[in-house]
């Protein structure tokens, strides 16, 4: 919005030609987005207080826990409210990568958002069920590969197409099996973020190094220079989408301000679910897919905790761990919780380092 209404008037104004460079509207965009949190948090975590919107805890988890009961939830409308609003004023509105990102923010956030009221404000136990919650991902999964095959945002680089890591200029095609993939990539990071939101301060952390790896990424890609210098595709519109980067990014910091121990509040699904998705489309969008599982290493190995330890106990009757998912096991195995999530963020920029080091080793 900001960049329609002012960049318009650098021809009188030599001031607003800063409106031009994606990398002045992602700085803005990040601090924006840390702005509002910090503004809006206290407020809506006040509410949430007022309408006891309290999370529960599961009781076999560590006792330590128990003291977390009541803590408000469903705090990622802050997060929501956080990332789209900084989007919508600093970037390029007619960018159709932007709208796709937005319309997955929105999507899963408004699922998970149904999922936890039904699970704290109307006490249905299960909240959202598993095949509605999986339903909804897909459709939003859908809509954005459909999306982009129709608007093929990418130029002259197929847009079933993806990146292989370490081979130059190397591209994979997915042809008719692109729409099922990206259902796939989208669903499954917004359930593995889902799934690692267990501690405090774990999964907003973890989202902050894809988030700006990603950031990075987008804005290489989308320049042809440094494109063309590190041996990348092209992609005409990518750049752009850095913005987003950036209010996710100041997003997830501002929203780590109230959400690191101890906690005053939690993302709940209404965050989670959005965070994974988008970081999932951010990884479409920059033609990166399978570097998704490196940058998001955390997040897959909390996801495969969770399929080994149901899968063992299901045909052995055994528990691998002490409790899934897996930073539990750790807790159970001496750690303090804040140990567990300082460790597991240093292990995810490590992961984001080693990813960004994969452009250069091609």
């Amino acid at each position: 919005m900001l960049y329609h209404l002012l960049f318009p008037l650098h021809e009188d104004f030599s001031v607003f030609n800063v409106f031009r460079y994606i990398t002045f509207r992602t700085a803005y965009a990040t601090i924006t987005a840390l702005l509002i949190s910090f503004l809006m948090g206290p407020y809506i975590i006040g509410r949430l207080r007022q309408l006891k919107v309290g999370q529960k805890i599961r009781e076999e988890g560590p006792s330590s826990h128990q003291i977390k009961a009541g803590t408000p939830t469903m705090g990622g409308i802050l997060i929501l409210v956080s990332v789209v609003v900084p989007t919508l004023l600093w970037a390029n509105l007619t960018n159709t990568s932007i709208w796709l990102l937005v319309f997955t923010t929105v999507g899963l956030g408004l699922t998970g958002f149904l999922d936890d009221y039904l699970r704290v404000v109307k006490k249905v136990k299960t909240g959202l069920q598993g095949r509605y919650k999986l339903l909804f991902q897909v459709l939003v999964g859908a809509g954005v590969g459909f999306g982009i095959l129709w608007f093929q945002p990418f130029g002259d680089v197929p847009a079933t197409s993806t990146s292989v890591p370490f081979l130059k200029e190397k591209l994979l095609d997915f042809g008719i099996f692109y729409v099922p993939f990206v259902i796939l990539v989208i669903t499954g990071a917004s359930n593995a973020v889902n799934l690692s939101d267990g501690l405090d301060g774990l999964a907003i952390g973890l989202v902050v190094p894809p988030a700006a790896a990603f950031g990075a990424l987008a804005y290489l890609s989308g320049n042809v220079n440094f494109a063309e210098y590190l041996n990348m595709p092209f992609l005409e519109e990518t750049g752009e989408i850095s913005i987003f980067a950036g209010a996710l990014v100041g997003a997830a910091l501002g929203f780590l301000w109230f959400n690191c121990h101890p906690a005053e509040v939690f993302m709940g699904d209404t965050g989670s679910l959005a965070l994974g998705g988008s970081l999932g489309v951010l990884a479409i969008l920059v033609k990166r897919e399978l570097l998704l599982v490196l940058v998001g290493g955390i997040f897959v190995m909390t996801t495969l905790s969770v399929m080994i330890q149901v899968i063992s106990f299901r045909t052995r009757g055994k528990r691998i761990f002490k409790m899934a998912p897996i930073h539990h096991h750790f807790e159970l195995s001496g750690w303090h919780e804040n140990q567990v999530v300082v460790r597991f963020w240093i292990l995810g920029i490590l992961l984001a380092l080693v990813t960004l080091s994969t452009i250069k080793l091609q």
